[in-house]
């Protein structure tokens, strides 16, 4: 194989993406395929395609890899040589445009979204076309190949909910304000699980269904979401001020656990059923999530405060608040997932390799 993926990036990066290489999922089921990823460029999607490849260089798998990509510049710089390679092909358009290629994938893995804040203010239109109607043509292209596809939606569809409960299942439903254009993202989720199942219901299609939880990891220095903002402080080696109380509670979970879910409910998830995918022991308020951080270094003595003398004391919550964005992952755990990656392992991983990215 030309360009083996180990000569194409850091020894520490090709580690971290080993990790879901390897892991124990049903990979027969891949042999020989081809699989369609769109939003390669992203984050979570950038490792199953890097993975992807991986499997061929070790064990030889023969998987093809589609890479829907907006951006080709982008693209290659993000993946270097990686494209130079036989078994990936970008495919370079907008997801909200019937898919233009003469390969047909026998997976379908749809990750594009606009998934940043920053979009929901500046391209809500926008954010929620790429659920609406790139949801539908990934799904009308699944259909005409007869692929198996997984939709990765987000924790987001459950809205703001009441129910006294400490952790949000997957039967679990919430308002959402439709003429709020903040919700662009949400609401394009959940109709996109619905447009998904009607296909199903059609088509008589293999349709999965993620929600991830807050993906943690190496992502740039002025991503705005605020676990980044945290990995960029210490990468920088600044102290971390809260101007807040950062009392929000959240599942998070490391990005190879992540990818290793979104595989597992591909290969082995039950059709339109959703799964929520969340690491037990990273559930954490964003105070917790930023004190972690700064313990995860000791050695560059850096510290937590706050802007605001009254935010120090962590606030005590009750049953009457809203619920917490704390999934429940019973029905992942049940199909045989479970998270390797602590906090702190997450953390200290994510921090060397933004160092490596920005020092290369």
């Amino acid at each position: 194989m030309t360009y083996p993926i180990l000569d194409c990036i850091h020894q520490y990066i090709y580690d971290d993406i080993c990790t879901l290489a390897t892991a124990d999922l049903s990979w027969e089921k891949l042999k020989n395929k081809t699989v369609l990823i769109t939003g390669a460029n992203g984050f979570i999607a950038y490792y199953l395609t890097t993975a992807l490849l991986i499997r061929n260089d070790l064990y030889d798998d023969n998987i093809t890899v589609l890479a829907l990509v907006r951006n080709k510049e982008k693209a290659e710089k993000r993946f270097g040589n990686i494209v130079k390679r036989d078994d990936i092909k970008l495919i370079v358009q907008d997801v909200c445009e019937d898919i233009v290629t003469e390969d047909k994938a026998d997976y379908v893995i749809h990750s594009a979204s606009q998934a940043s804040a920053y979009f929901f203010e500046h391209d809500p239109v926008g954010t929620i076309d790429a659920n609406l109607t790139g949801t539908y043509k990934v799904l009308e292209y699944s259909r005409k190949c007869n692929a198996v596809t997984l939709f990765v939606s987000s924790l987001k569809v459950y809205g703001d909910l009441h129910t006294g409960k400490t952790k949000i299942s997957e039967t679990d439903i919430g308002y959402l304000d439709p003429t709020n254009y903040k919700n662009c993202y949400a609401q394009g989720k959940r109709a996109s699980e619905t447009l998904c199942a009607s296909f199903h219901k059609q088509y008589g299609m293999s349709i999965k269904i993620a929600r991830p939880s807050y993906i943690y990891g190496a992502s740039s220095l002025d991503d705005d979401r605020v676990w980044a903002q945290f990995i960029a402080n210490i990468v920088r080696n600044e102290n971390i001020l809260l101007k807040s109380a950062g009392s929000p509670y959240r599942s998070f979970c490391y990005v190879t656990d992540t990818a290793v879910a979104l595989l597992k409910i591909l290969l082995d998830g039950k059709d339109v059923y959703p799964y929520n995918i969340s690491s037990e022991n990273s559930n954490v308020t964003i105070r917790n999530f930023a004190k972690t951080a700064v313990e995860a270094f000791p050695e560059r003595n850096l510290s937590l405060s706050f802007a605001n003398k009254e935010d120090e004391i962590e606030k005590t919550t009750s049953i009457m608040d809203k619920t917490p964005e704390i999934l429940d992952s019973t029905r992942l755990n049940e199909l045989g997932w479970t998270a390797k990656v602590s906090l702190t392992e997450g953390i200290q991983r994510a921090v060397k390799i933004v160092e490596i990215q920005n020092h290369s």
